[in-house]
C-alpha cells in the first residue's frame, strides 16, 4: 500500500503522455503476492523487491522485465494534535541506533505495520535482544489501517512506517527517518506478469514508470528514484 498514491499518479501521467491506460489495484503486499502466485491474471506487478524476486523464481514474473523503481525509507512519527506538516523530513529522527533504542524503551505503545517496514522493525528489535522487553507494547496496525491513524488517534506513542505512508496526516508529526546505522529501507520494483495479455504494452508502461521524466512524481510522494542507479533484480533459485 506504500506505493498506492504514487502508482496512481504514474499511471495518470503515462496515460496523459499517450500510453495505454492502466488500472491500478492497490492491496497489501502479502495479498498481492498470493493472488499472483495463485494465477490471477495481471499485466504489471509492483511489489517490494524481496517479494518480486520470489515471484520471479516461481515463474510468475518475467525475469528480464523487473525494474527497481523507488527506494522507500522507514520513518518515525508521534501524535501532535492540530499539527499539519508541510513536508516529510528525510533527516534522521534520532542520532543513532542507541538513541532509537532509548526511545523505544521510553514508549508505552509502539505502532508498526504488517508490511516490509514492520517485518524489518520486528527483526531488528529481536536482533537487539529487546523482543521480550517490548512485546506487550508493540501494536500492529489493523488490516487497512495505516500506522499514521494509530498515531493520530493517540493509540501509540511512536509509529514506524514507510515515509510515504506517514506523510500528509493532520495530527501526526514525522520526526524523521531511521538513523543510518539502523535504517530500514525498502526497494519497490515493477515487473511484467508471466500471464500478461500484452507484454509489449506492459513493457512500454513500465519503461515510462522508470524514465527520468517520472522522477518528480516519485519525489512528490517521498520516494527516492532509483530507476537508473539500481541494477536489475536477479533470480535467486540458481544462486545467482
Amino acid at each position: 500500500m506504500a506505493t498506492k498514491a504514487l502508482l496512481a499518479d504514474l499511471a495518470a501521467a503515462a496515460t496523459a503522455s499517450g500510453l495505454p491506460g492502466v488500472e491500478i489495484e492497490s492491496v497489501g503486499g502479502v495479498d498481492a503476492a498470493r493472488r499472483v502466485a495463485e494465477g490471477e491474471q495481471f499485466d504489471l506487478i509492483f511489489l517490494a523487491s524481496e517479494a518480486m524476486v520470489e515471484l520471479v523464481d516461481r515463474g510468475h514474473v518475467v525475469p528480464s522485465s523487473v525494474r527497481p523503481l523507488v527506494l522507500s525509507q522507514t520513518a518515525v512519527a508521534v501524535h501532535a494534535a492540530g499539527y499539519r506538516q508541510a513536508s516529510a523530513p528525510t533527516t534522521p529522527a534520532f542520532e543513532d541506533a542507541d538513541a532509537l533504542r532509548a526511545a523505544l524503551r521510553r514508549a508505552e505503545r509502539i505502532g508498526y505495520s504488517t508490511g516490509p517496514s514492520g517485518t524489518m522493525l520486528l527483526r531488528q528489535i529481536e536482533d537487539w535482544g529487546m523482543a521480550g522487553e517490548l512485546r506487550d507494547r508493540l501494536v500492529r496496525a489493523r488490516p487497512g489501517t495505516p500506522v499514521a491513524a494509530l498515531v493520530r488517534e493517540g493509540e501509540v506513542d511512536l509509529g514506524f512506517q514507510q515515509l510515504s505512508e506517514l506523510a500528509g496526516y493532520e495530527g501526526v508529526r514525522i520526526l524523521g527517518v531511521l538513523p543510518p546505522d539502523c535504517a530500514i529501507d525498502t526497494i519497490f520494483a515493477g515487473g511484467i506478469s508471466a500471464r500478461a495479455a500484452d507484454p509489449l504494452k506492459s513493457r512500454t508502461v513500465l519503461s515510462f514508470f522508470a524514465a527520468p521524466a517520472a522522477a518528480s512524481i516519485k519525489a512528490q510522494h517521498s520516494f527516492q528514484d532509483i530507476s537508473l542507479t539500481q541494477p536489475p533484480l536477479q533470480e535467486t533459485s540458481d544462486g545467482g
